[in-house]
């Protein structure tokens, strides 16, 4: 397990990065994602630590604070030292009925990072994310809250997720201008049936030195090759899309994918999910990738993609079946560019 480190900072985090989205869900759409209970949680979670991943990723919001509980519990359980490992929880979405227990406002984000500490039962977070954007707050307003965190003590580095590139420079910029606590990350979906993010986000975070933290790598369990030629409701059993078809997919384009990710497979001898997960790994953009799972053997199967060599030729092909199409103005920059390199 390769340790990387989290953008311009000090803090090194390993490549595979356990998704807790799966810890205590019941009814309703939390429990479409997952069902885990501590017992199941524990095994994960020890699974993970045993493999060398010493970075865990929750959120608030992730059943209702139940995940942040589990967690926070099974680290206990399993006797973990406070400082081999790193956590990352999240805040934006709604914790209450009122329209203050929501968004990225100076109290909400104050306020929630003391319940997610209560429920974690962490004295501090490692990396505290803004989970996607508030537009109804000053991004000034955000940053400034989560300064005062970084300054008690409470949060150790700053990230973000789900934000536009324009979004996130700007970000930067004010943080940079009023001396604030910097960013470090940025949490995005990113798959080989999902690209859309080297348009504009990948090269941004490439010049900004900012980490890429990438969630949903085998998009929503399509990647694992379950899903191929499917509907939703046609889908195989246990699997997230067959409740929950989501992120979305082009399963024409996506189908194509899934044929080249197969013959590769087939000569590395390793599983289709294991092939994704192995591209993700190539990309230098990349920090980390999120696993999550519901059962050990899955969890197992993820982390088996550290061990697999994709070689110039898999990736030449990998990059041939899902390259994206050029789009304005980017193809304008490379032919305007191409002189000046």
């Amino acid at each position: 397990m390769r340790m990387r480190p989290l953008g311009q900072s000090g803090l090194f985090v390993s490549e595979l990065c356990l998704g807790t989205m799966t810890f205590g869900g019941s009814e309703g759409f939390w429990g479409q994602i997952g069902r885990l209970g501590q017992d199941e949680a524990d095994g994960l979670v020890k699974t993970a630590l045993d493999a060398g991943i010493n970075f865990i990723d929750t959120a608030n919001v992730y059943a209702g604070g139940m995940s942040e509980r589990i967690l926070g519990q099974a680290l206990k359980n399993l006797g973990v030292p406070r400082d081999e490992v790193v956590i990352a929880t999240k805040v934006l979405g709604p914790m209450g009925e009122g329209p203050n227990a929501r968004g990225a406002s100076r109290g909400h984000i104050l306020s929630q990072c003391k319940a997610s500490l209560a429920r974690l039962g962490l004295d501090h977070i490692d990396l505290y994310q803004i989970h996607g954007f508030d537009p109804a707050t000053p991004i000034s307003e955000t940053l400034e809250a989560l300064d005062t965190l970084v300054r008690h003590g409470h949060v150790r580095y700053l990230g973000l997720s789900n934000w536009a590139a324009w979004q996130v420079i700007k970000a930067v910029g004010i943080a940079e201008m009023r001396r604030l606590a910097p960013i470090v990350s940025l949490q995005a979906y990113y798959t080989l049936v999902g690209r859309d993010l080297e348009r504009e986000i990948a090269p941004m975070l490439a010049a900004e030195g900012i980490g890429l933290m990438v969630w949903s790598p085998l998009a929503g369990g399509y990647l694992s090759g379950k899903y191929d030629g499917k509907s939703p409701g046609e889908a195989a059993a246990d699997g997230r899309r067959d409740t929950f078809d989501f992120p979305p997919v082009d399963r024409v384009r996506g189908a194509g994918t899934l044929d080249a990710m197969r013959g590769i497979a087939g000569a590395e001898g390793c599983s289709v999910a294991q092939v994704a997960l192995a591209w993700l790994l190539n990309r230098d953009v990349v920090t980390s990738v999120i696993v999550g799972a519901k059962r050990v053997g899955q969890l197992q199967d993820n982390i088996g993609a550290t061990r697999v060599q994709l070689d110039a030729d898999d990736l030449a092909r990998l990059d041939a079946a899902t390259r994206l199409p050029p789009e304005y103005p980017g193809w304008m920059l490379e032919r305007q560019g191409a002189y000046r390199t």
